[in-house]
């Protein structure tokens, strides 16, 4: 679907609406963990390393309650999470599988109590994770879906960090490793006719861009694809300092 390119752009984008933020899908709760999860022989997990729902965001939220998960709820179970889930699985005499049965649930909520709004999506700055081994060398905006941070990094140091949100289920951006294509200032969506400041383009119409819907609404809300960043005064000094050419790393 064509919404937009730049003069020299050689291809449109097929992010349908990357300047305004939609509410996202509500993820639904998954009856099938992934198959890579270790499991308990006769004991079915009910949340497990690949989910994604509103189940796992209260487990995370929970999690942090215990001081077992420093980075914020997502509502993805990634390898934090599972590794969270077996250091409370191991003081609490179970088996220590990473994925969550019914047993592993009710001790958690046991010894937590029902998360706030704010704990559920906290306002605060996520912690960033662990840079991709891709981000390691040269110039690269390292993106984590997991902890939703972007990581200005140059040759293996980190420069700059901030919070970021993505395209919904039904949208989602693009992961792997890219360059950035071309930058845009003050760029407006052809077709929608939405502000998109700060654009880095790097992967035919998803750009990392400033979203004021991200600044106003936090997480109640997801892209079309893009990388929204809610920090416009951050986002403002590295897009001075992003060169066309330099790397864009996406990853779980």
């Amino acid at each position: 679907m064509g919404v937009f390119a730049p003069p020299a752009s050689p291809s449109a984008s097929d992010d349908a609406k990357p300047g305004e933020s939609s509410p996202a899908a509500s993820p639904s709760q998954s009856s099938s963990p992934s198959a890579s999860a270790a499991q308990t022989p006769g004991v079915k997990p009910i949340m497990a390393n690949g989910d994604e729902s509103d189940q796992i965001r209260d487990l995370q939220a929970r999690l942090r309650q215990l001081k077992l998960l420093s980075t914020a709820p997502t509502g993805f179970y990634g390898s934090k999470t599972t590794a969270a889930v077996k250091t409370f699985q191991s003081r609490h005499g179970l088996g220590a599988t990473g994925s969550v049965d019914e047993a592993t649930w009710q001790k958690v909520q046991s010894l937590t109590k029902k998360p706030t709004d704010d704990e559920l999506r906290p306002p605060t700055t996520n912690e960033v994770d662990a840079p991709d081994p891709r981000c390691m060398q040269g110039r690269v905006m390292c993106i984590s879906k997991e902890s939703r941070t972007l990581a200005w990094m140059i040759d293996g140091k980190v420069v700059s960090t901030m919070d970021v949100r993505f395209g919904s289920e039904n949208t989602p951006t693009r992961e792997g490793l890219f360059e950035v294509g071309w930058k845009a200032k003050d760029w407006v969506s052809t077709i929608y006719h939405t502000p998109m400041p700060y654009s880095m383009f790097f992967s035919e119409g998803q750009a990392v861009h400033y979203s004021s819907d991200f600044a106003a609404r936090g997480y109640a809300g997801a892209s079309h694809g893009c990388v929204n960043v809610r920090d416009k005064a951050k986002l403002s000094a590295l897009f001075d300092q992003v060169k066309v050419g330099d790397k864009v790393v996406v990853y779980w």
